[in-house]
This record gives C-alpha cells, structure tokens and sequence, in this order.
C-alpha cells in the first residue's frame, strides 16, 4: 500500500492532499525561518485518526509535523525534511465547560476567537496573552508558554491534564484524565499532576518533537463584574520596577504589562499608518498598565482595598508617579485597551505585529525585573552596530508571578520581501540572544536559531534531552531539525 492510500484510508480521502498548492501554504509561517514544504497534509477529525497516521509514519519513517492552526510565527511548523503536515484545524470541538473545577476541556484546533466567544456565554473567560490572534489555536499558546497579561501567580500554569498521541501512535491520558472512566469519573481532570502521572512540561516547547496533544483542560475564571483600569507614564524603567516590587507581592492588580511607545502605538492605532506615527511620536516612553478587578464576591470592596493601598504607597513612597484612570493627552484611552486585553486580535485586521512593516521577528526570555532595564540597553546597543534604529525597536516587559520575574520581549519589524532587511534583522536577533544569555537571560522557547544558542551552553541537559528523545521516538520521525534533535 503506498503512502497517499494508506493515509486516505486514515482519515478519508477528503482529509489528504498532496496538490503542490496546497504544500505550498504550508512551506512558510510568519518567521523569518527558511521555506519547506511537505509531501503530504492530512487533517485528522479525532485522536484515533492521529493515532492511525503516526503509526502508520513511525512504521515507515516518514517525517510527522503537528500543526494546529493559520498562525504560527517561530518556524516550529515548517518541515525540515519533508514528510506529511498534521494540520489539527479540524479538531475544533470545545467538550466541556466544568464551573465546579473552573476549567475547560477542548482540542488543539479550537482558536482564541471560538473559545473566548463560548466561555463569554457561560460567564467565564481564560486569563491570555497579550492580544493573541483570533485564528491562533489556544492550545498552541499554552504549549509555547505565551505568557498571560495577569500577573497573579494563581493563573502562571494554566494547563492541567492532556491527553497525547506519543510517536509509536499510543494514546496516553496524563493527571487525572488518566483514571478509569474519564471523562464521566469524579476526578473531572482538574488536577495536572494526579493520580495519574504529569507530563504536561514534556510537551511545552517541544514543537511537536515529543507526541501530538490532541486536547486539555485549561483553568477558565469568572468574567469580572467590575473592572478598573489605570495608567502610568513611565520615563524610568527602574523606578517603575520599584514601584512594582512594592505593591504586586500585594496581590494588587490582575493584568499588568508596560508597553513602549512603538508596541503601544502599533496596538492602538486604527487610521494606519497615520495614527500609528502620531501616536509613536507623542506617548510617554513607556506605558505601565494596570488593571483592578472585582470577581464575584464583593467586588466593589476588592477594588476600593486595592485603590486605597495604592493611593497610601503612592503618597508615601512614590510621589512621582502619574497613575490615573487616563493617560494625560490621551482622552478616553481606558474604554478601548481593557477590550484589548481580553479579546483577541480581530482576524480581518493584521496583527499589530505584521502592520508595522509586514513582518516581525521577536526576541522574549525571562529575567529578574532589576535588570531589565540593562538588557534593553544592551538590544539597543546591538542594534545600532546593525543599523537598525533603535526608535524602531517595540518592546514588552511581563511582570510574572507577583514580580518575582518578568519577561522582556523585543519586536524588530522588517519588510518580508526585502531580503536584506530580513537578514539583518536575523543577523540581529542571533547577536542579541547570544550577547543576553551569556549575561544572564534566561530563554525557555528555544525556537529556530535560539535552539543551537541554548543547546551549546547546556550539553548535560541536550545528552538527557536526545536519550528522552530516542525512548520516546525510536525513529525520529517527530518534527525532525528542531531542538537539539
């Protein structure tokens, strides 16, 4: 049997294809990463068609890339060495809202824009990243370790149990989704780590080299009823950290974030690109946002306790800043980010990302908040001896867990057809993520040119990592050239 009426048989001759226009669509993400094309693209409907096709791939060695949705930007999906493209769009079922456990239950091709229209009808809502794209699958994001805009430490790890199709076509349920009888059992799968055995940081960041996660549960929240959002300009980042040290170990605030003039300016502008220079050229250096929120029990109280700690640190410690319901200048600015922060981008506009100049690569790891402001002079210092300008650069910092780290992400914008703004800004993006690690940084999404960085410097772990790698895949036919595989 050959390789197209095996798969056929898989997942039905409607659900493969082999045309070189649709590969094509295939060859290239929003990256900067080289074209591949796959010889095939299958869309399996349920984990037993998953199942079917790995198997049939591990049994012949035929290269197997997971794709999950129309939105991808780190390469992760383009096939280095051909082989067939597991696109999971068509896994799109949201099986279970869980009040009782917060939590929600759906497949890997369910995108923001589906699950957040569900939850919001039942009253609830998953904390997110920073404007993730309307068509990007939610899965994705958690397995890439996108960091949520709240800062709360109760919401840092948002995946509990999975289930997973390992490289032999195994079907594994990990945590509680592992006891008899689930999803029908008492346990409901709300707890990651039992009774059954936590895989679930075996598979983030892994870029589809360890299995394919065909659903999980995700931790949901109760949509506020009150909300409060406040601004702060920001001229110095140290003295925004301080401030930050001070009242978020507090437990003041939900979404909390400090966008530069550029990345703020791209989010915000409608009229492009008149309004995205003006507003470049007139907000604050930085921008520190802040948002109180009340859930379900008394709400109003909740908010008045944390404005009154804040107008007490402010008076007695920070005098000099500016937080206020309004950014001076910008009249009505709070009516139109709160919606920002809890939706995702629209999918009829280009993400604020790709507006500036078509493409953007972006360069985030994690650090201590007191040097996060040395590692944005340092990027800036780099990227002068590349020519590239620094009033260009957009950068996000994350507050994590109560401030205890943070998260700095860098935005370099380029033209994608202009070839040699392309490798100019991938010679800068390998000179700055060497320079960074070797002071300190800390990256976990070792994606693309990252991977070679971080692997070189950790040879112990990589040796662990390829022996983990050979149990688990014999064959390494899961998304082969990435990692350190």
């Amino acid at each position: 049997m050959d390789v197209k009426e095996k798969l056929s048989e898989v997942v039905g001759a409607g659900a493969f294809f082999d045309d070189p226009a649709v590969l094509q669509a295939y060859a290239a993400d929003f990256s900067y990463m080289p074209y591949g094309a796959p010889n095939y693209v299958v869309k399996p409907k349920n984990s037993g068609e998953v199942s079917g096709v790995i198997k049939f791939c591990n049994e012949n060695s035929i290269p197997v890339v997971p794709c999950s949705s129309k939105v991808h930007f780190y390469g992760a999906t383009i096939p280095k060495e051909g082989g067939v493209i597991m696109d999971m769009s068509r896994m799109d079922q949201v099986l279970e809202i869980d009040p009782d456990n917060r939590r929600v239950r759906f497949e890997a091709g369910v995108t923001w824009d589906q699950l957040t229209r569900q939850l919001k009808k039942e009253g609830y809502r998953v904390i997110m990243p920073l404007t993730p794209p309307a068509e990007r699958s939610v899965l994705t994001d958690f397995l890439e370790r996108e960091e949520p805009t709240n800062q709360v430490y109760d919401y840092g790890e948002p995946l509990a149990a999975m289930e997973v199709v390992w490289p032999t076509g195994e079907i594994f349920r990990m945590g509680s989704a592992s006891v008899n009888g689930y999803p029908d059992s008492p346990s409901k799968g709300g707890n990651p780590s039992g009774p059954g055995l936590d895989f679930y940081r075996f598979f983030q960041c892994a870029q589809g080299t360890m299995g394919v996660v065909t659903w999980t549960n995700l931790k949901m929240e109760s949509i506020p009823k009150m909300d409060k959002i406040l601004f702060a300009p920001i001229s110095d980042l140290t003295y925004a950290t301080e401030f930050l040290y001070r009242i978020l170990p507090r437990r003041i605030g939900q979404e909390v974030l400090i966008l530069n003039n550029v990345d703020l300016a791209a989010i915000l502008a409608e009229d492009w690109p008149n309004d995205f220079e003006k507003l470049k050229s007139t907000l604050p250096p930085w921008t520190l946002i802040l948002v109180l929120s009340g859930l379900l029990r008394r709400p109003e109280e909740k908010i008045a306790y944390e404005e009154n700690f804040l107008a007490q640190v402010i008076r007695n410690e920070f005098a000099d800043l500016r937080l206020a319901e309004n950014l001076p200048g910008f009249p009505g600015l709070r009516n139109k980010v709160l919606p920002i922060l809890r939706s995702p981008w629209p999918a009829d506009v280009p993400h604020w990302k790709n507006r500036v100049k078509g493409a953007c690569q972006t360069l985030s790891f994690h650090t201590r908040p007191v040097k996060a402001k040395h590692f944005v002079a340092r990027v800036e210092e780099i990227a002068i001896r590349h020519n590239y300008p620094i009033r260009d650069i957009g950068v996000y910092i994350q507050p994590i867990e109560h401030n205890r780290a943070c998260r700095p992400e860098f935005s370099f914008f380029y033209d994608p057809e202009n070839a040699n703004e392309k490798n100019a800004v991938r010679a800068l993006y390998k000179e700055a993520a060497t320079a960074l690690i070797n002071e300190g940084a800390v990256f976990t999404r070792p994606y693309g040119d990252l991977a070679p960085i971080v692997y070189e410097r950790a040879t112990s772990y990589a040796t662990h990592l390829r022996r983990l790698k050979k149990i688990f895949d014999p064959n390494n036919i899961m998304n082969p050239g990435n990692l350190c595989f």
